[in-house]
């Protein structure tokens, strides 16, 4: 078997609060009721990770994550305060990136500064849409004027690398109300967009109330395919199902993700996969949901939600639901050093898959084909153990 060698290590730091949830929502997010407890949740935050070290000593941060939630509810300071302690505790690499999450309707010019001053390097707003009606009905807080003010006040305050947010096949969208959020984007001079399609998730308002208007399947794709096509015109490259990037500006952190990588995860309802070189497993953690059970938890027992190692029978599905979004593919020896196991182990699936017109294999490279790319959920379900 070959031996299972830890890969670069991320930093994922959850904000929990939003000004409110909305209604397509199904990340943990908790509308803010009164003012935010920030002192405690850093200090929360600071029991969290030192429980976490002893399971990553030596190792080199590669990127770090503000998600949330809503982080920019939290002021450049308090951003900087969590950085500091995580930097006293944890090397980060040189350029090390540093992605904040940013509602466009909770930002404003000298927070962008201070942001900046505070360690952040890349912005990531939800913009979601450039239409007025669509952003009501998705139950946002910003309008699209304010979205092109915030982007535009970040880019005068330094930023020079902003990832942007849009979704697709909204409730009475068309084709053309798509495409046009598209343009409204690509004049913000944006290095990274992300394109996702409006899915119902359980457990969220608009699962129990689904809104009126939400386009046919056929449509939803003309949408994807006239995005793609219209960012390759504009000079970015297509990465991931969802993400499109320039030159040199692709997403660090995701791609840790999407290929394997580890990750600390700490906030509340955070996780993270931590690979053990000494002993070859793979652990898998979680923080508890609530805000209020995590501050008061945090550092003790109580405060881990859950461990969970991932069987090797279970690593080729937990691989490929990362890998296969990537529109390059993978390397063969990359599985093997990630999972611990023989690329013998999935040989049957990838011929299957290969067979089926849904990979391409070529000495030691699986790359999606455009029809793979389509069915990803269908060539990630071969894997299942």
């Amino acid at each position: 078997m070959p031996e299972l060698v830890p890969p670069p290590l991320a930093l994922y730091i959850h904000i929990p609060w939003c000004v409110k949830k909305c209604p397509y929502c199904d990340f943990n997010s908790h509308g803010q009721k009164a003012e935010l407890p920030v002192a405690d949740y850093i200090a929360a935050l600071t029991r969290d990770l030192e429980q976490d070290l002893p399971l990553v000593w030596g190792r080199t941060i590669t990127s770090v994550f503000f998600g949330g939630g809503t982080p920019s509810l939290f002021s450049g300071a308090a951003i900087g305060d969590i950085l500091s302690m995580a930097n006293s505790r944890l090397r980060f690499a040189p350029n090390c990136e540093i992605t904040l999450e940013c509602n466009p309707g909770t930002a404003e010019h000298d927070r962008f500064t201070s942001y900046l001053a505070a360690g952040v390097n890349r912005l990531s707003f939800g913009v979601q849409s450039f239409d007025d009606g669509c952003l009501e009905r998705l139950g946002r807080i910003h309008d699209a004027e304010r979205a092109r003010a915030a982007v535009i006040s970040a880019q005068d305050a330094g930023f020079a690398n902003i990832n942007l947010d849009l979704m697709y096949a909204l409730p009475q969208q068309t084709l053309a109300i798509a495409l046009n959020d598209v343009e409204q984007a690509l004049a913000l001079n944006p290095q990274h967009l992300s394109h996702y399609q409006l899915t119902l998730e359980p457990n969220t308002l608009f699962a129990a109330k689904p809104p009126a208007g939400i386009p046919e399947m056929d449509d939803a794709w003309d949408m994807q395919e006239a995005f793609i096509a219209r960012m390759a015109e504009a000079g970015f490259s297509q990465y991931e199902v969802s993400a499109y990037a320039r030159e040199g500006r692709r997403c660090q952190h995701n791609l840790n993700y999407w290929t394997y990588g580890d990750y600390l995860g700490i906030g509340a309802g955070a996780h993270g996969k931590i690979s053990s070189g000494h002993d070859g497993r793979i652990l898998r953690r979680w923080k508890p949901k609530h805000p209020e059970t995590y501050i008061a938890s945090a550092g003790t027992q109580a405060g881990i939600g859950g461990d969970e190692f991932v069987l090797p029978e279970n690593r080729p599905f937990d691989f490929m639901l990362n890998a296969l979004r990537l529109v390059d593919g993978f390397s063969l020896a990359d599985f093997e050093v990630r999972t611990g196991l023989d690329r013998e182990s999935i040989a049957a699936q990838l011929d299957e898959a290969a067979q089926r017109g849904w990979l391409e294999i070529s000495g030691e490279w699986a790359k999606p084909t455009e029809l793979g790319m389509r069915f990803a959920n269908d060539v990630m379900g071969l894997f299942l153990h």
